[in-house]
């Protein structure tokens, strides 16, 4: 049974979200300055309260893939990579990613999408949806009845 402090249970604060297993990670590479944090498996341990499960012992694990695990999007949504991952050594580097300038929100287009936008004009009065005859009558020839 909880304990019951005023209108509150103590250790589960009103207001509050609780806090996802991994999400001291997150804000502690937050406050970091530099724009390689070297850590340690232990130290993650330490910083999270916890063991890193047994997954951990896998190279693919420490990918920057968002839908690898629960862990990786939290240092994404800090704003780092993973790199340099040492499993037998218990080490990894996590590197702080360069945000764009841009205050456009990002697209899941490729880049190149849309990049000819705005350089290609229609004159007024052309219809494009108007067949061309001459076309047609090419078509006509090489490939309608009697072509050979």
């Amino acid at each position: 049974m909880k304990a019951v402090v005023g209108a509150d249970i103590v250790g589960e604060p009103s207001g509050v979200e609780p806090m996802g297993k991994y999400e001291a990670l997150g804000q502690f590479l937050l406050k970091q300055t530099n724009s390689l944090v070297p850590m340690t498996f232990k130290e993650i341990e330490r910083i999270i309260g916890q063991k890193l499960p047994q997954s951990q012992r896998y190279p693919a694990w420490w990918s920057n893939n968002p839908s690898n695990n629960p862990m990786t999007q939290v240092w994404l949504d800090a704003g780092f990579n993973t790199e340099q991952v040492d499993i037998g050594g218990g080490k990894v580097v996590f590197r702080r990613v360069v945000q764009s300038a841009s205050s456009e929100p990002k697209s899941d287009l490729h880049p190149l999408i849309g990049c000819m936008a705005g350089t290609v004009t229609i004159p007024p009065g052309v219809d494009l949806t108007e067949s061309d005859p001459d076309w047609s009558d090419y078509i006509d020839k090489t490939h309608g009845p009697g072509a050979t």
